[in-house]
């Protein structure tokens, strides 16, 4: 027969699902912190491979980010919720000329609500007398191993948490406490013989079931200092922020995705483009931008609009053959290239005689070779 402690934890478990209900969670589970070995090994062994690529987060360091006590001594269970964005964050459309996408997950802050669920279940917590740490988006924990412990879902072939109502279309949270709670069962599913995300990967990134190869991935690079490696810009399309390709493929997730019929997330290149630094950041406060550098958003934009094209993508990618940032030139010589406008040939080869940086020269006239045999085709 359950103590009076056992009692009293078992009554503040059954509020707290309440409370997470109520707040509009999609799951919720209570895990144990015991370290995540398995998840560790699998960091380990993903980094020594190269399959992480520039990763960093969770991978900087994996013996913290898999074992909770080392930031929480007196941490004895996780608390993990997960909140669906969907269909709260509606659908892009179809393509535009001169507009680009952003993944569905950051056309607005969608862990804002997540954040108020979890911050009720921590002030529960202490209002019980119970020591609780919100942990959302944090380097800290591996939360979707965090997450399949707890019942929340399972791991699904595309990496992602997946749960039979909401499919891929979750994100994930946990409160780290002492309190005497009790761990719930691990969901038996998994994803059978369905391998729908894997082959709608557009650049091969996902290697196996389950198995991300970060260097291929178009929503790593668009979220990743440096150059965008010139294979993977037309596999980019007009996306400028992440890709929900594996995501949309996915059939747990289809009844909810056709219900996301809210136009958003579809923005304005030409004008974001055109936009100074400070507008173009807080258009986009919610993304993680490597540095808080908005080149990198510029460069993104640059590939997409190349990619779009429309009426007045020539001029305003011209333009950027002459920006004092290197990566942007470069990037943009690819894009006016790729449009393949009249007068491409010319603007590229009038940014060449000008050009000093070895990077930017090799693209422009990889650029003017693209032009040029596009030129060829068309005769």
């Amino acid at each position: 027969m359950p103590d009076g402690r056992n009692l009293r934890g078992m009554a503040l478990q059954d509020g707290m699902r309440e409370t997470a209900i109520r707040q509009g969670c999609a799951g919720f589970g209570v895990c144990s912190t015991d370290p995540f070995t398995e998840a560790a090994e699998e960091i380990r062994r993903r980094k020594a491979s190269g399959l992480s690529g520039d990763l960093a987060f969770t991978y900087r360091n994996p013996a913290r980010a898999t074992d909770i006590r080392t930031s929480f001594p007196w941490a004895r269970w996780l608390v993990v919720a997960a909140w669906s964005y969907l269909p709260g964050a509606g659908d892009p459309g179809p393509p535009q000329p001169g507009t680009g996408r952003v993944a569905r997950f950051a056309t607005s802050d969608h862990y804002r609500g997540l954040r108020r669920a979890l911050t009720a279940l921590r002030d529960r917590l202490h209002d019980e007398g119970h020591r609780a740490e919100i942990l959302v988006d944090d380097n800290r924990l591996v939360d979707r191993a965090a997450a399949v412990r707890a019942g929340v879902g399972w791991w699904g072939k595309s990496t992602m948490v997946l749960d039979p109502r909401h499919g891929p279309w979750l994100l994930l949270g946990s409160v780290v406490t002492d309190a005497p709670l009790t761990p719930t069962d691990p969901m038996i599913r998994d994803c059978g013989t369905c391998t729908a995300c894997l082959t709608a990967c557009p650049t091969g990134a996902l290697v196996a079931p389950g198995v991300l190869d970060a260097r291929r991935c178009l929503a790593h690079w668009s979220q990743v200092p440096g150059v965008i490696p010139r294979v993977f810009r037309p596999a980019m399309g007009d996306r400028i922020y992440g890709c929900d390709a594996c995501l949309d493929a996915c059939p747990p997730g289809r009844k909810l995705l056709a219900r996301a019929s809210i136009p958003r997330g579809r923005v304005d290149l030409v004008e974001l483009l055109r936009s100074d630094d400070a507008t173009l950041m807080g258009a986009f406060r919610h993304f993680y931008v490597p540095q808080r550098n908005p080149r990198y958003l510029r460069r993104n934009l640059l590939v997409a609009l190349g990619n779009a094209g429309g009426e007045d993508a020539p001029e305003v990618l011209a333009g950027y053959l002459d920006d004092p940032d290197w990566l942007l030139r470069a990037h943009a010589a690819w894009a006016v290239g790729v449009g393949g406008a009249a007068g491409a040939t010319r603007r590229l080869a009038v940014a060449r005689r000008g050009e000093r940086h070895p990077a930017v020269r090799l693209e422009i006239e990889m650029a003017m070779d693209d032009t040029a045999s596009a030129g060829r085709r068309l005769r």
